[in-house]
């Protein structure tokens, strides 16, 4: 969330009110126009102040053609209804709402079957607002097992987490929030993510743990967990330490067990200490909830776990927020059983069939170079060919949102800060057939942006459309 750094007073403003939105008589009940920044004084009608606010909030753009964001943008008309049913109800008051949280417990033991816990049954977990918290736990967890076990040298010692450059941006949070130092692994050459061997060679006596990516918001690809489980392996064999891996599986945690089923990334890894996911990405649920499990009780530490007594019930509660709706959980709950694994399988492999098919049409058009092929997360990344000069990525991209079409734009981190690219997150809701309009809007500005001198756009950092 930005934050807001207030408004000047000189900046006072009125919102111009249209004499029919009285909803009896257009001329007394609306005498007078409401401030923008500061509270009015007389109240006005709900109909009145609802379309005030619908009218200005015309100009955000359009969800659906947001191919920016992971975060679920379509539901089911009957998922909306169970959320609105549930929105008033705070679901960390279990005494209050004992169903709500026996769906939350349903729902975490259903992604401890899902992600092969070694026993589900004693796997542990919670539901966030998103997989930022969930980070910030499982990253917790991480720091005061490390603490522990190094009670005779912390906090003397600085802890590190050791990651590839390419995590998202919740992870630089968490290291500088809770005073941990990141250890990152640079891109090199066409390698975008993570190295196995080196995450090993980064790690000492103070590496709390290493993040692996299981679908990095770069190009969609997927880090090689069980690769670096087995680098840790032997760097274990070599110097007896033993370094846990927490799986950011924001997106691929509710992909690869449904399309990548003989992949190896998850509890099935006795190195895997945690694992996280958004449900409201692929987890296809609208936002804000994420998950976190633990393989067992001893992967999270019982200290951190508080029991509050609240409301006379004795509740265990492991979270970075307190008071939240439990409208998303039970969305989450019901999307579980709306699908099942066959559902979700199918609807996973027509976002990948989707983003392969739109790939491979960019790749057609001759101007762009591929760097994934959506056959993993179903996104993927293109920059432009080698030999075309007279526009960027910031070009197209620009261009594109004249149709509609939030399609990002944004450079690599180092090594590869010469790299520049496209990103398109095929989602649940963006069908073939929207892809194929994506596609001819995209053939269509071609022309006009190969007879362009040069590159127009100025400031690559200010036009970078990838903050997330």
């Amino acid at each position: 969330m930005p934050f807001s750094e207030g408004t000047p007073r000189t900046a006072e403003h009125r919102l111009s009110v249209n004499p029919f939105y009285g909803p009896a008589n257009p001329l007394g009940d609306m005498a007078e126009a409401p401030p923008t920044h500061r509270l009015p004084d007389p109240p006005m009608a709900p109909a009145t102040a609802h379309q005030l606010v619908r009218d200005e909030l015309m100009l955000d753009g359009n969800a659906r053609l947001n191919l920016a964001t992971f975060v679920t943008t379509w539901m089911e008309p009957e998922a909306g209804v169970l959320m609105a049913e549930c929105r008033d109800k705070n679901m960390i008051d279990k005494d209050e709402y004992p169903r709500t949280a026996e769906l939350e417990r349903r729902c975490v033991a259903m992604l401890a079957d899902l992600w092969n816990a070694p026993d589900p049954a004693t796997a542990v977990g919670c539901s966030t607002t998103g997989s930022s918290e969930a980070c910030m736990l499982a990253g917790m967890a991480l720091k005061r097992r490390w603490a522990k076990r190094n009670a005779d040298r912390y906090p003397g010692a600085r802890p590190n987490l050791v990651m590839g450059v390419n995590v998202q941006v919740c992870w630089e949070k968490f290291c500088n929030f809770w005073e941990v130092e990141a250890r990152l692994v640079p891109m090199e050459g066409e390698r975008f993510h993570l190295d196995p061997q080196a995450a090993a060679e980064l790690c000492d006596e103070n590496t709390i743990g290493v993040v692996g990516i299981l679908g990095s918001t770069f190009d969609g690809s997927y880090e090689p967990i069980a690769d670096l489980c087995a680098a840790l392996d032997a760097l274990q064999e070599r110097t007896g330490l033993d370094v846990p891996v927490h799986v950011d599986g924001a997106s691929g945690a509710m992909v690869a067990p449904f399309l990548d089923e003989d992949l190896v990334w998850d509890f099935r890894l006795p190195r895997v200490a945690s694992i996280n996911t958004s449900g409201h990405k692929y987890g296809l649920v609208y936002p804000g909830v994420g998950w976190a499990l633990w393989r067992d009780a001893e992967a999270l530490p019982e200290e951190l776990v508080f029991r509050v007594n609240y409301l006379g019930g004795d509740m265990p509660t492991f979270a970075l927020n307190f008071s939240r709706p439990g409208a998303q959980v039970v969305a989450q709950y019901y999307t579980f059983l709306r699908l099942g694994r066959q559902g979700y399988r199918a609807v996973q492999q027509a976002a990948r069939d989707v983003a392969t098919e739109l790939a491979g049409r960019v790749e057609a058009l001759g101007d762009f170079r591929l760097l994934t092929r959506g056959d993993e997360l179903p996104v993927f990344a293109f920059t432009t060919a080698p030999d075309v000069t007279a526009y960027d990525v910031f070009d197209v991209s620009r261009r594109l949102r004249e149709s509609g079409w939030l399609v990002p734009a944004y450079t690599f981190p180092a090594n590869r800060e010469d790299l520049s690219v496209l990103r398109v997150v095929c989602r649940n809701g963006f069908s073939a057939d929207l892809a194929e309009l994506l596609a001819q809007d995209l053939e269509r500005l071609l022309p006009d942006l190969r007879r362009q001198p040069r590159p127009l756009t100025e400031d690559r950092g200010a036009a970078t459309s990838f903050h997330h």
